[in-house]
């Protein structure tokens, strides 16, 4: 009798290889090859998984999307119900900087794909909806007036942390120090 294969489980096996790839050695290293011997499969199990380069990125792209996504409801969760929309939003951008060597993994493997995305738009079209429905959502719980402008800035002063993060300009603290600047800004100083 054959082997039942769980399909999802070898694409996430591959995925991760990926990130792993993409996270120490930059997403040039980055090959069919290299993610089988990274997996410990075939080159051709990797292909029938993923026929190109752009599949693969676009799936790992998923993989840390939903483990971003798990990061930031388990931490909203733990605010409990109707939390102040400051701390709601706080929470929410902190869960989603690289502020430890699990989430700087996954922020590298993302910072690449955005790289990749620049030279390639097509690869992008999943994180234009993303980006969107985040940014329409921390608009949604700014102070009234503050509208898309005011989180499409948020949105990108947390991008940039974490690319500040990543490179080791800032520390954890340093980048939360900013946040919490920013957000003083947006909602008034937060209580001592």
């Amino acid at each position: 009798m054959p082997k039942k294969v769980d399909h999802q489980e070898r694409r996430t096996l591959i995925a991760d290889a990926l990130m792993r790839v993409a996270a120490d050695q930059g997403l040039e290293a980055v090959s069919l090859r290299h993610v089988a011997a990274a997996a410990g499969v075939s080159a051709g199990m990797v292909q029938h998984y993923f026929r190109t380069k752009d599949e693969m990125m676009a799936f790992a792209l998923s993989v840390v999307r939903e483990r971003s996504q798990v990061r930031v409801t388990d931490a909203v969760a733990r605010l409990g119900e109707n939390p102040p929309p400051r701390l709601l939003l706080r929470t929410l951008l902190a869960a989603l900087l690289p502020l430890d060597e699990h989430t700087r993994d996954d922020g590298r493997v993302a910072l690449a794909f955005l790289a990749y995305t620049a030279v390639r738009p097509a690869a992008a079209t999943g994180l234009r909806e993303g980006t969107r429905q985040l940014t329409e959502f921390v608009a949604g719980v700014l102070p009234a007036g503050r509208g898309d402008a005011a989180a499409a800035g948020l949105l990108a002063l947390m991008e940039g942390l974490g690319v500040y993060l990543l490179g080791g300009q800032y520390t954890a603290e340093q980048a939360l120090g900013a946040l919490d600047a920013h957000l003083d800004l947006l909602f008034g100083s937060s209580p001592a």
